[in-house]
């Protein structure tokens, strides 16, 4: 035991950090077991859902008390209808009715493509005061050709029954004016009742795009 001490004290410098010489070994052919949750990191892809001109995606499974976090990412959400707004709500009936009451706050950044106007500011028409309504995520996106809003949101702990749900968006668009809009919303659930299923679509017609759903460790 004496000389394999000593053998790691020769390769430990005066500040205590590791010589090159100590760390020589890069196999692993004598590793036996490894920890699955180590290799495969915190976010678990739970669902990939397509919409190719499609009225809405639904996640009816899969949202469960397995995980307190539940990350949706969306990429290139395009809509086949012009100056419309990507919206969600959930459900508490595994996706009979998306109708939750929900209070939000939303507010954005934006700049055109000219360069001549910007702002920063709270937008009073998009928050909701115990509504049932859809919660805006993005509004007026262009459905030019290569017009889209990409982003995620995440829902936290919907599966308790103590509290409510509360749940963070950011999305980034191209509007139909040529802005770019960077859009911040926020909000809850005002239920005890377990959300289980969520759906998203466009205020309007139809769209296409993807959106992926992540438990998060």
């Amino acid at each position: 035991m004496g000389t394999i001490t000593r053998s790691f004290a020769n390769n430990i410098t005066t500040s205590g950090i590791l010589l090159p010489a100590s760390l020589n070994n890069n196999s692993i052919a004598n590793v036996t077991s490894y920890n699955p949750a180590i290799a495969t990191g915190n976010m678990v892809l739970l669902s990939t859902q397509t919409a190719s001109n499609s009225a809405s995606i639904s996640f009816t499974t899969g949202i469960d008390s397995t995980y307190k976090e539940y990350q949706f990412y969306f990429i290139d959400i395009h809509p086949r209808t012009d100056v419309v707004d990507f919206v969600f709500n959930g459900s508490t009936d595994s996706g009979s009715n998306y109708n939750v009451t929900k209070t939000t706050t939303q507010f954005d950044a934006y700049h055109n493509e000219s360069g001549t106007t910007t702002a920063l500011g709270y937008n009073t028409g998009y928050d909701l005061a115990q509504s049932t309504a859809f919660q805006i995520l993005s509004y007026a996106i262009s459905a030019d050709a290569d017009g889209s809003t990409n982003g995620y949101m995440s829902l936290f702990n919907p599966a308790s029954t103590t509290y409510v749900k509360h749940f963070i968006a950011v999305t980034n668009e191209t509007q139909y004016n040529d802005y770019n809009v960077n859009n911040y919303m926020a909000g809850y659930m005002n239920t005890t009742s377990a959300v289980n299923a969520v759906q998203f679509k466009m205020s309007s017609g139809n769209f296409d795009g993807t959106i992926l759903m992540y438990g998060i460790k």
